[in-house]
């Protein structure tokens, strides 16, 4: 079984209000995105790592980030993003070769992810063709119009998507292709595969697997990287 992994950071963060893209913004010392990529390194069959950046930054990631903290160069190749997170993820696949059985998408802001959980996600989609982490819901939900709640949401079935998000390479091609044919983008990249009729199975993450997405987030997540172990 061949994988590939691309690393989903061509957004600029705007709600974090840094003078850099988040995913270099430093986190227990080094770069964050260093601590997503840390999480890939090493694990059985990933034979390629698609990195996809803000175009600012493409040119100087390897001098920046591969060679200092001394990533093999020989698996790792560096994109330039899109408008859209979908639209990064498609410029992505475009780097996998036809070849590959298996492609996880991740966010280049979720550094506590764990490996079990990788390999887990990998083994699935391999068998079913797509799974996802996600984690239980544990706040109540409330579905609100006008300021206003409509409705207490029964939350039993209820769960948050997180990544990675692994599927066959043929469905996530097939899924978002069909996707840009019909003018459709999606939030994450199973509803890609749902929409052309795939089942996405669950694979039950962690809550630590957070997505830093605003300053508090930083917090936190120096908190959990203090103790976190794979």
């Amino acid at each position: 079984m061949k994988v590939a992994v691309i690393i989903a950071g061509g957004g600029v963060g705007k709600r974090m209000g840094a003078d850099r893209p988040k995913q270099y913004l430093e986190l227990s010392g080094r770069p964050m995105i260093c601590h997503t990529l840390d999480r890939f390194m090493g694990i059985e069959n990933i034979g390629k790592i698609v990195v996809v950046l803000p175009s600012d930054f493409v040119s100087s990631f390897q001098e920046d980030i591969l060679k200092p903290y001394d990533y093999d160069l020989s698996f790792i190749e560096i994109l330039e993003g899109g408008v859209k997170r979908q639209d990064s993820v498609r410029n992505g696949l475009k780097a996998v070769p036809d070849d590959f059985d298996v492609v996880l998408v991740h966010d280049a802001c979720r550094p506590f992810v764990g490996r079990t959980v990788i390999e887990k996600s990998i083994e699935v989609a391999y068998k079913d063709g797509a799974a996802i982490v996600a984690a239980p819901i544990k706040e109540t939900i409330k579905k609100v119009s006008a300021g206003n709640i409509n409705e207490t949401v029964d939350r039993q079935n209820l769960w948050g998507a997180q990544t990675p998000q692994a599927f066959r390479l043929n469905v996530l091609k097939e899924a978002i292709e069909k996707a840009y044919k019909d003018g459709f983008y999606g939030t994450d990249d199973a509803v890609l595969v749902e929409r052309i009729g795939g089942s996405v199975q669950i694979i039950e993450g962690d809550y630590r697997n957070i997505k830093i997405t605003v300053p508090e987030d930083l917090i936190i997540a120096e908190a959990i990287a203090k103790t976190f172990k794979d």
